[in-house]
């Protein structure tokens, strides 16, 4: 499991907050921490995907905002998480495999949304999009961890080799 984690989290990521885990793949990217090489990479890409993710946190709590699992959503959302699987695993893990797990993560990340939404359904909406918005974030901690003890040259990143 240990393999696979990181494909699997940005695939859960994907499903809770599309665009928090395009900005994390571009940040991986822009560290030299991807497996691919079609993701952009520098500030610029970073800071405008960073944007957007937090118009996308924020464009949430709107009343109008549409339901995750309408077929366009839904099929960014796995694709998303399929490409993002295969950009974070490690370079034995079989491509397909990789998109697999990060197709999972997004499925899962998506109906967990969609189940916190359903369980707040009586309360003000801000509470349930503040959970999203928690599990994303707490879901790229580690990786995140990762590139910042990196940056520090410290030896955490031994937990994924």
């Amino acid at each position: 499991m240990n393999v696979v984690w990181p494909s699997f989290g940005i695939g859960v990521v994907a499903g809770l907050r599309t665009m928090t885990a395009t900005a994390a793949l571009t940040w991986a990217a822009s560290l030299g921490r991807t497996r691919t090489s079609w993701i952009p990479t520098g500030l610029r890409p970073g800071a405008l995907a960073t944007m957007a993710a937090v118009a996308e946190m924020a464009g949430d709590k709107m009343p109008f905002a549409p339901d995750r699992r309408i077929l366009p959503s839904l099929a960014v959302r796995l694709a998303l998480g399929a490409a993002g699987g295969v950009s974070l695993s490690r370079p034995n893990v079989p491509v397909l495999d990789a998109a697999a797990t990060g197709l999972a993560g997004a499925l899962l990340g998506t109906f967990l949304a969609r189940i916190i939404h359903r369980t707040a359904r009586n309360r003000p909406r801000p509470p349930n999009t503040w959970a999203r918005n928690f599990i994303a974030k707490n879901f790229i901690k580690q990786p995140i961890r990762i590139v910042v003890s990196d940056i520090n040259g410290l030896a955490l990143i031994a937990h994924f080799s």
